[in-house]
């Protein structure tokens, strides 16, 4: 996920896919760089059926979930990433890992559900990994609750506001098959679409 700079300094997939301190414009060290593109490649992108289908429940908690949620979290810290779900990289799963700030911990939440939101709400400029270069308004709830469980299993309560409360929305709706584009405006939508064709001629 991604917050314009105005709402949060570019911090979610601006990316709640990208780090706040790694704007997609800045000219990064080439080593990173190159990190960073070998993870980009992992992602799928809009248009793939997995990321408009909704994530099946995880019910094994063993040594591959476990690997799992350390290879999503390499490729996140390696993308520059704030948050990764797993079908942005062709697992259907009910799996999310995020991180608030550069040192904060990687949080693994698996068959989260979202059991409160707040009245409260404020709208933010979003991107994600998935859908690279577009960016739109996304209004979400200031505070929410989750519940889920961790990667052992055991169970996880996270009462989130802010950047948090926003990453953790932008992924969930990435395990319920729903993108940015489907929470932002009509018209919003059909320029972004518009771009991404746009794009793809471009590319080809």
């Amino acid at each position: 996920m991604r917050v314009s700079e105005e709402h949060l300094d570019d911090v979610i997939e601006v990316a709640p896919d990208a780090d706040e301190d790694h704007d997609e414009h800045e000219v990064l060290d080439p080593q990173v760089a190159a990190r960073r593109a070998a993870a980009l490649a992992h992602i799928r992108h809009f248009g793939d059926p997995v990321l408009k289908s909704r994530a099946a429940r995880v019910d094994r908690f063993d040594g591959g979930l476990r690997d799992q949620v350390d290879r999503m979290a390499a490729l996140m810290h390696d993308a520059l990433g704030i948050g990764l779900a797993a079908p942005q990289i062709g697992v259907s799963q009910q799996l999310l890992v995020y991180r608030v700030g550069p040192d904060g911990p990687v949080v693994a939440l698996i068959n989260p559900e979202i059991e409160w939101a707040s009245k409260d709400a404020e709208p933010a400029e979003e991107g994600c990994l998935s859908i690279p270069g577009i960016l739109v308004d996304v209004e979400r709830p200031v505070h929410v609750r989750v519940r889920a469980q961790d990667e052992n299993g055991d169970g996880r309560v996270v009462e989130a506001s802010g950047l948090e409360a926003r990453v953790i929305q932008h992924e969930v709706d990435h395990l319920n098959g729903v993108l940015i584009l489907d929470r932002t405006t009509k018209d919003q939508r059909k320029e972004a679409i518009r771009t991404l064709r746009d794009a793809e001629r471009e590319a080809a």
